[in-house]
């Protein structure tokens, strides 16, 4: 079987589309939360805070704004239930480069993608 035949060329763009389409995020399902698992209470979204403002990249951004991390769990301590809790949701955007390393591996991808369509139907890639 020759590399530049037609059936040759149709197959690797059908697994190209095939391997993209795979990739994508499946549809989630809703489900009942069962009754022996408790919600986060206050206490755990504060544990969860407190353990966030030890780091020392947040420290120094405190301590950049004019705020010691005593003040600013003083300032968390006034907040509500609901907004405390909003809060410790999104702890998980403080990581530095948190999506970062996905975007870049989804670029290399994209490009390795590109390339090899490019190639499957005839075109010339040189990198210069």
């Amino acid at each position: 079987m020759k590399l530049d035949s037609p059936l040759v060329r149709i197959l690797s763009l059908y697994l190209i589309l095939a391997m993209l389409f795979l990739s994508l995020p499946s549809q989630g399902w809703a489900m009942f939360m069962p009754s022996t698992q408790a919600a986060p209470t206050r206490q755990t979204d504060i544990i969860a805070i407190q353990k966030a403002l030890e780091s020392s990249i947040v420290k120094q951004r405190l301590m950049d704004y004019g705020l010691s991390p005593e003040e600013a769990m003083a300032r968390i301590n006034r907040l509500s239930d609901n907004e405390v809790h909003r809060f410790a949701g999104n702890l998980d955007s403080l990581e530095a480069g948190a999506d970062a390393i996905d975007a870049l591996i989804f670029l290399v991808l994209l490009a390795i993608i590109v390339v090899v369509v490019l190639e499957a139907t005839g075109h010339k890639v040189i990198v210069k």
